[in-house]
């Protein structure tokens, strides 16, 4: 069986190149694109992100792909958003101040003051959605690497697919329908990471 087809949403953001390529070692036909054409075609899409989630949603509204993410994912094709990919499903960030997505009830906060940011390097991640696809085969406690200042914090803690914990017990995974996100970066967290990329094309595959 060929691999599922994976739309990389390009919006400007850093780090794509390095997601296509933990993609394609796992069998998936990657293309990265900024058209809506194409993002509506693939059989998943992948949504990363480095930077500032106030400045991304101006690169998306400039881009015009704002209505074609927000189309995609209310037309249940299977999506997967990485750091500032999963920040920007909220209804608002505190970076900025500015309203993002809205396809997950809640907003992105800051670390309180005392803690060093960005929260830099490998963490141990706790799954409460250890039954979800995407975490079949992940063990419990396994170490991804994280980059990053804000934090989500979903309405609903049905929400919350993972928690990792920086001074607070803070959602580092999301998890809804169609829908899956986390805070860190599966392609630079080594086997584990690859783990949920193959486990999310697996998952697009059984929903195509």
């Amino acid at each position: 069986m060929s691999g599922p087809n994976i739309g990389i949403i390009n919006y400007g953001a850093g780090n794509l190149r390095s997601v296509a390529k933990a993609l394609e070692s796992l069998g998936a036909n990657v293309l990265v694109t900024a058209d809506p054409a194409e993002i509506a075609a693939a059989d998943g899409l992948v949504l990363p992100g480095q930077g500032a989630c106030d400045s991304a949603m101006v690169a998306l509204e400039a881009a015009e792909l704002t209505e074609s993410v927000k189309q995609a994912i209310a037309g249940q094709k299977p999506f997967f958003g990485v750091c500032l990919g999963l920040q920007l499903l909220f209804d608002y960030t505190e970076e900025g101040g500015a309203e993002c997505l809205g396809v997950i009830p809640g907003r992105v906060r800051r670390f309180p003051p005392g803690l060093k940011v960005p929260h830099m390097g490998w963490n141990t991640v706790e799954l409460l959605q250890p039954d979800h696809p995407v975490f079949a085969d992940v063990p419990q406690g396994s170490h991804f690497y994280f980059v990053h200042s804000y934090y989500p914090d979903p309405a609903s803690p049905e929400s919350t697919a993972a928690v990792s914990d920086y001074g607070l017990r803070f959602c580092c995974a999301v998890a809804e329908g169609n829908v899956v996100a986390t805070q860190f970066h599966p392609e630079k967290s080594g086997p584990v990471g690859l783990r949920l990329y193959g486990n999310f094309l697996r998952m697009v595959q059984s929903m195509a």
